[in-house]
This record gives structure tokens, C-alpha cells and sequence, in this order.
């Protein structure tokens, strides 16, 4: 299974179309917020399954601020972050989704990719598709791929 990660579109949807064009077929995407607005154009463009949740520029939108999944046999939380102040710091967000059991925490929002497999949970930011902040300034999203086993494996790339 390959499920595909992004966050902060913000309606620019060109490196959207190059992600989707270079992964090939996916199983699920997941969108980490700040789609402002264009949540079914970028349904229609996913060609899968959909999960998507609000960021803080969604403003007047209908979507739930967060979600939790079962892929395979992990449990996910997804949300863009900023009510647990991920700009400043992950401890909350780490607290809060090992009190809810969860195996895996999503989030985007820092517009900074992130990868961490420490302190009992992964915790994956995929950076932004359209502002991107860290150095370098590339593009950045996140696939998450499920083997054979069942074992989830999670990788950060970049367009260049």
C-alpha cells in the first residue's frame, strides 16, 4: 500500500500535479490542511481515496480539524498542528497522540519537513508543496508505504 502525504497547498497546485505525476499510482493521500478551499479539486486530482483536514487558512470550512486512521494495522492521527503549537515546539502534539494510543502523528503547518522515530510514536511533517521554509526551499512531501509484512516504512522527497 502507498499513501502519499501533503500539506499546505494553499490553491497552488502545479507541484501538486509534478508529485502526483513522479509517485505514480497511490492508494490514499492524505492532505494536512491549508487546501483553502479546493479540497475537491484535489480529490479529483488524487485519483484515490481522500483524507483531508483543515489547516488555519481553511477558513469557513466544513472539514474536521482532525482525524484518526487505521492503515494496516497503525493507528494515525492527522492534524495541520497549529492548535497544538507545533511552530513552536512537538512535546504536545507527541503528548497527545501517545494519550490516545496512536502509533503514527501527521501534521504539516511549519511548512519544514520532519521525521522522527523516537519517544514510543513516528511523527511525520511533510513539509509544504507550495511555500516551502526550510533550506533550500525545495518542495517536499511524504510517502508512506506498507509491505508485504504489513510494516510501514516513510520517506521525505523533494522536487527539484
Amino acid at each position: 500500500m502507498k499513501i502519499l502525504v501533503v500539506s499546505d497547498t494553499h490553491s497552488r497546485h502545479e507541484n501538486l500535479k509534478a508529485i502526483l505525476k513522479r509517485v505514480g499510482a497511490i492508494d490514499l493521500m492524505i492532505h494536512l490542511g491549508d487546501a483553502e478551499g479546493c479540497e475537491e479539486y484535489i480529490a479529483s486530482l488524487a485519483g484515490c481515496p481522500l483524507e483531508i483536514i483543515a489547516g488555519n487558512n481553511d477558513f469557513f470550512s466544513d472539514l474536521e480539524r482532525e482525524k484518526e486512521l487505521e492503515i494496516g494495522r497503525y493507528k494515525v492521527l492527522i492534524t495541520h498542528g497549529h492548535y497544538y503549537y507545533v511552530a513552536m515546539g512537538l512535546e504536545d502534539l507527541r503528548k497527545e497522540a501517545l494519550g490516545r494510543g496512536m502509533d503514527v502523528v501527521m501534521f504539516g503547518h511549519t511548512h519544514r519537513p520532519f521525521l522522527d522515530y523516537g519517544k514510543g510514536i513516528t511523527m511525520l511533517n511533510p513539509g509544504s508543496v507550495s511555500y516551502p521554509r526550510q533550506e533550500g526551499h525545495a518542495p517536499s512531501y511524504a510517502l508512506m508505504e506498507l509491505d508485504e509484512k504489513g510494516d510501514a516504512h516513510f520517506r521525505i522527497e523533494y522536487l527539484q
